[in-house]
């Protein structure tokens, strides 16, 4: 069959958040994955992102993640624009995201997502409100 392009690759991750499926999240990286969520710290290997994503995962009844745009490179690198949408306390936060996922051996090494802090701090008090 055909080989899965990376920008496949990333739309799998996406629906694996939206089925709020952790350990589908976390088997899509590798071990030693890098992951910035560029406002906070970085995180690096599964036990660092499990410690850090587990959280927001139990914490949204529903989670959407829209796909406005994705682009691959020539190198295998992802980019995409999304919303990123939790559902928190029966509210919806939406949280627009730029990010960039680079590959190896079919796997998420390194995972950048670029958003507002100060629009992110806004939604996630209005809806613990």
């Amino acid at each position: 069959g055909e080989e899965m392009s990376n920008t496949d690759r990333v739309l799998k991750f996406i629906e694996h958040w939206n089925n709020r499926d952790l350990e589908e999240i976390m088997g899509s990286m590798t071990k030693d994955c890098f992951y910035h969520n560029i406002p906070v710290d970085p995180q690096k290997g599964h036990d660092e992102i499990r410690a850090y994503l587990e959280p927001f995962i139990q914490m949204a009844s529903n989670i959407e993640w829209i796909v406005h745009n994705i682009a691959e490179d020539s190198n295998g690198t992802v980019l995409t624009e999304r919303t990123d949408r939790f559902e928190i306390n029966g509210q919806w936060m939406n949280i627009l995201v730029m990010g960039v996922m680079e590959f190896h051996d079919g796997l998420i090494s390194n995972w950048r997502d670029y958003f507002d802090m100060k629009a992110y701090d806004k939604e996630i008090a209005r809806v613990l409100g």
